[in-house]
């Protein structure tokens, strides 16, 4: 069969379409026929080398499957051993969940790492209730744009998204965001003070980090959390004062998907209230191009250099 092997440690140029043994599935298995791959940030770590432990060269990356098993069901999976950039994936059983005819590929794909995340960020760890006000850090993004349409679906009073153009914040406006502004360092608290009235806020989601964080506690009411589950920016990781949080009675927690989804309930079940919103056409995930296998390269390339909008994915 056909696969997109990773042959180096390194950039985009590493990855080879090449054929090799279609692999079997053991106990708690299934082997699923892939209509399509997700592609994530995560895959360039992996790739690279600096993402997780080190796999063993060379490896076929790809952590998120839609196709169907042999006996026909069509199913979305989680892969963290990899394998999906390929023409049949083995899963585990349990990390199958079925998809609803009426969500597309790409978007079963969207709600995989950036939904679950989006979703949990929100309930379990913001624990947002409706009427409160909730600011959405790179809005354009994967978890971004869904946050921004979980949160008002909640019941959220306003969303205030933050993006870095014009284009990306009008998406934001689109997707259900009640103001959207720059989501640059230097003035960030400001801005978002001012969309909201000059009131401050009660949920901050931040996958940026750095100065964005630091200024993001800055906008935050009595008893208001800041959610970081990322750093974009590089810019390591800010000290936080506890005394000024005590100050405003505020919290700042920290999200990772791969360790919650050992815990009962937080998987396939959210999964599926979220296909359900997606099949009423309640959520819209973002998705964007679909790359065939012998660009993968290219895939990885657009992402990196931010030139894409929504899930991108590779079509086996």
């Amino acid at each position: 069969m056909r696969a997109v092997q990773c042959v180096r440690f390194g950039g985009p140029e590493v990855l080879r379409l090449v054929e090799v043994p279609e692999p079997v599935a053991g106990p708690g298995q299934l082997l699923v026929s892939v209509s399509a791959a997700g592609v994530n940030f995560a895959d360039t770590g992996r790739i690279a080398g600096s993402y997780g432990p080190a796999l063993d060269l060379p490896f076929v990356p790809g952590t998120e499957v839609v196709g169907r098993t042999d006996d026909g069901r069509r199913v979305v999976a989680l892969s963290f051993g990899g394998g999906g950039f390929a023409e049949r994936a083995v899963v585990n059983s349990s990390d199958a969940v079925p998809v609803p005819d009426g969500v597309e590929d790409g978007a079963a794909l969207a709600l995989l790492v950036q939904g679950l995340t989006a979703w949990h960020v929100l309930r379990n760890s913001a624990r947002m209730t409706p009427g409160e006000t909730v600011v959405v850090n790179a809005a354009a993004g994967g978890v971004g744009s869904l946050a921004i349409q979980l949160a008002k679906q909640s019941g959220a009073d306003r969303v205030i998204a933050t993006a870095s153009t014009e284009a990306k914040r009008d998406l934001a406006l689109t997707l259900g965001a009640d103001v959207a502004v720059s989501g640059e360092a230097d003035g960030y608290t400001e801005r978002i003070l001012a969309a909201n009235d000059g009131r401050p806020v009660d949920i901050v989601l931040d996958s940026i980090g750095g100065r964005v964080l630091s200024a993001g506690l800055e906008t935050l009411a009595p008893f208001g959390r800041l959610i970081s589950f990322g750093n974009a920016s590089r810019e390591g990781i800010p000290l936080v004062d506890p005394d000024a949080l005590a100050e405003r009675n505020a919290a700042v927690a920290g999200f990772w998907l791969r360790p919650l989804l050992a815990v009962p309930g937080t998987y396939a079940e959210p999964l599926a209230e979220m296909f359900a919103l997606v099949s009423s056409g309640v959520l819209k995930p973002l998705v964007d191009a679909a790359y065939p296998p012998g660009e993968a390269g290219r895939a990885f390339t657009d992402l990196l250099a931010r030139r894409t909008t929504g899930k991108i994915t590779l079509r086996p």
